[in-house]
């Protein structure tokens, strides 16, 4: 009999630092990116708290390319993904972990767009809209506008 199991993490946060791109010596794309999460509450005093987490964010391949092309600190996004945890000995021969979050999928949910040209970093406040690959204005036809004409209609002679 199998026993079944799941790993799956799904977060939203904001970018704590620019997305850090890599290649392995067999050529795959690694990118890491610092994420963090905020949970909000109140005390049974009445005392509002917030605490933070930040998360160590790791993709690969094509969707790590993808995120150093478009994302930088401050960006709010959703990922989806698995935990892994990796232990190493230091340089004083203490036993260390790491655990980490590899996406498989990412959405930039905001459309933080730089402003004259420049690029926005930091932590400004943040347009909540969905991110559109690229607006084009299209000019807008406009008919003339032709005298109207006064005639009775018959209801009859509607095909409705």
């Amino acid at each position: 009999m199998s026993s079944r199991s799941l790993n799956k993490v799904q977060l939203i946060g904001n970018l704590t630092r620019d997305p850090e791109l890599r290649y392995t010596p067999t050529g795959a794309a690694v990118c890491t990116i610092g994420l963090a999460t905020n949970r909000q509450w109140t005390t049974e005093a009445g005392e509002k708290k917030e605490e933070t987490e930040f998360h160590r964010v790791v993709a690969w391949n094509k969707l790590a390319e993808l995120c150093s092309q478009l994302l930088v600190k401050g960006r709010k996004i959703y990922v989806e993904g698995r935990l892994r945890t990796n232990q190493w000995q230091g340089q004083d021969g203490s036993q260390r972990n790491t655990t980490e979050v590899v996406i498989e999928d990412m959405i930039i949910l905001d459309s933080k767009r730089p402003v004259n040209g420049e690029e926005t970093h930091g932590a400004e406040p943040v347009d909540e809209t969905p991110v559109v690959e690229k607006q084009v204005e299209t000019p807008v036809e406009t008919t003339p506008v032709t005298e109207q004409v006064n005639e009775q209609v018959n209801p009859d002679d509607i095909p409705f």
